[in-house]
């Protein structure tokens, strides 16, 4: 018989690691098999679990949410090109800060290992224990924000230090400043324009899960173009081998946030496919509630926040090229390099 529920210690279990994870003298989470690849943290039951709890919605005539990262597939500001450049012209304080803040947003991400979570059980008709939306104050959150923050207390470092650790392997020692960090990298919940007919609390926790899942589509598009620029042989010519080992790391975020990726996923597929009590004494699909959710967030990801991103950026890569000895010269070939133009510009 399929083990469908799972209890918070289970599902925090790691597999026995061969040899643990050490970068830039950080001790980070995950470890290696004996043929040296990276196994991720906390998957020993999570993994099996994800699978059942997959097959399990697929029986019910449910699916997973069809989304991916290619919604965000469009230019990049800056791009490639433009990356290339200003750290080639000396000025890559641009990537050390890109970097830097991303640690910096991952190590909140913990947050999620803090939180205490309304009980999806208490808004829906059906029987939610045997589901991952039912372990999702069971060790699921927790584990995603361990993930993310790392356990200071054990001193073992997240995805924020795996991000500094790596920022430091291509760097090495530097005097940039500390970067000014977004106060918010999701659409606003105060934005929101689809009010469904159930509890609030409920409602702005599947508009937190439908924001933290475009989040991770984000950190997605972005761990190829931050691999590209590391493997660069032009790049880092006197730092290379620590270039490469940065990538290595890269690499393995990546695979961790392949796992926050699909259980997002499944929380929002099993999310449609329920029935929700609405404040009215009625009921409300899941789809009826998550599409339009979903909808206003692309938008806003896709459409509004691009232009006003790109524009703030501009500014500030202008500012900061042209306090170069050779600025001019450099301005120009920079925006030379630039993918596309924004509308408003």
């Amino acid at each position: 018989m399929t083990k469908l529920v799972f209890s918070e210690e289970e599902l925090m279990q790691s597999v026995d690691y061969a040899s643990p994870h050490i970068e830039a003298g950080q001790r980070l989470h995950g470890g290696f098999d004996e043929a040296g690849n990276y196994l991720c943290p906390r998957m020993k039951n999570r993994e099996p679990a994800f699978d059942a709890w997959s097959r399990q919605l697929e029986s019910r005539g449910g699916e997973l949410l069809a989304a991916d990262s290619s919604l965000l597939a469009g230019v990049r500001y800056p791009s490639l090109g433009q990356q290339k450049l200003m750290l080639q012209e000396d000025l890559g304080q641009s990537f050390w800060n890109g970097l830097t803040i991303t640690g910096r947003i991952e190590a909140r991400g913990r947050i999620l290992a803090e939180m205490t979570f309304p009980d999806f059980q208490e808004a829906v008709v059906e029987d939610i224990s045997q589901m991952a939306l039912g372990h999702l104050d069971k060790g699921l959150l927790k584990a995603h924000g361990l993930d993310e923050g790392g356990e200071p207390e054990n001193g073992i470092g997240g995805h924020d230090i795996m991000w500094f650790a790596l920022r430091d392997l291509a760097f090495g020692e530097t005097k940039y400043r500390e970067p000014e960090i977004p106060e918010n990298i999701g659409r606003p919940e105060g934005d929101q324009k689809s009010r469904p007919p159930i509890f609030q609390p409920i409602a702005s926790m599947i508009y937190f899960l439908l924001n933290l899942l475009l989040i991770e589509f984000r950190a997605e598009r972005g761990f190829a173009s931050t691999e590209q620029i590391l493997r660069d042989p032009d790049l880092f010519q006197d730092r290379r081998e620590d270039a490469e080992r940065a990538a290595k790391i890269v690499d393995r975020i990546r695979l961790d946030e392949e796992v926050h990726v699909m259980s997002l996923r499944l929380y929002l597929g099993e999310i449609r496919n329920l029935t929700f009590k609405t404040t009215d004494g009625g009921t409300i699909s899941g789809k009826e509630i998550v599409d339009p959710f979903w909808s206003e967030i692309t938008k806003w990801a896709t459409e509004e926040q691009p232009k006003l991103a790109a524009e703030q950026q501009r500014k500030l890569f202008e500012s900061r090229i042209l306090a170069h000895s050779e600025g001019e010269r450099i301005l120009t070939q920079f925006t030379a390099l630039e993918e596309s133009k924004y509308d408003g510009r």
